[in-house]
């Protein structure tokens, strides 16, 4: 019979997501080949995965506090491991992936989700959290497209963009923590 913990990991909807976190590195390794149209088809198959995940949480009564924690660690690794590979190229800021991580880090503990509780987002992280998925996609869908446009110039622009909304959006959240206590 298997333990609370493996059924509450045993889902269609973490089967989704666990499969996007088998295919980060693939993508990193795709990037920095250059296999365009294997990172492409990676980048495809994860954002699909993103979007599905949590309808068949919802459709299946698979939803729960872990199931969340897990989509979230798991979408922070993809785009983390996509950004360092584009960070290996020039292409994005080499500080933008492990911002990417440290700030996941303190939304979950800041949040408690290791203790159960649902993950607390702000607008901003929230925001920070899509845009690091598009930015890794301009350049993999530019390239897996073979299209010309934008330029590198323009992606390493929108990634110190990022840089300064995600350190804005980690302290933001660190004095909101402060203020609670």
């Amino acid at each position: 019979m298997p333990t609370p913990v493996v059924s509450k990991l045993a889902t269609r909807a973490n089967a989704l997501t666990l499969a996007r976190l088998a295919l980060a590195p693939l993508l990193a390794w795709a990037i920095c080949a250059p296999a365009a149209t294997l990172a492409l088809i990676c980048f495809a198959l994860a954002v699909a995965s993103d979007l599905a995940d949590g309808r068949v949480a919802r459709r299946f009564g698979e939803a729960s506090p872990l199931g969340g924690f897990l989509d979230h660690a798991i979408d922070a690794t993809f785009v983390a491991s996509g950004l360092a590979a584009l960070a290996l190229l020039g292409l994005v800021p080499a500080l933008l992936p492990a911002l990417v991580l440290a700030a996941f880090a303190q939304y979950a503990l800041d949040s408690r989700a290791l203790a159960g509780r649902p993950l607390r987002a702000s607008a901003l992280g929230r925001w920070n959290g899509i845009a690091y998925f598009v930015l890794l996609g301009i350049p993999v869908v530019r390239d897996g497209l073979a299209l010309g446009w934008p330029a590198d110039a323009l992606v390493r622009a929108l990634g110190w963009a990022l840089v300064a909304t995600t350190c804005a959006s980690m302290a933001d959240r660190g004095i909101a923590l402060l203020r609670a206590r």
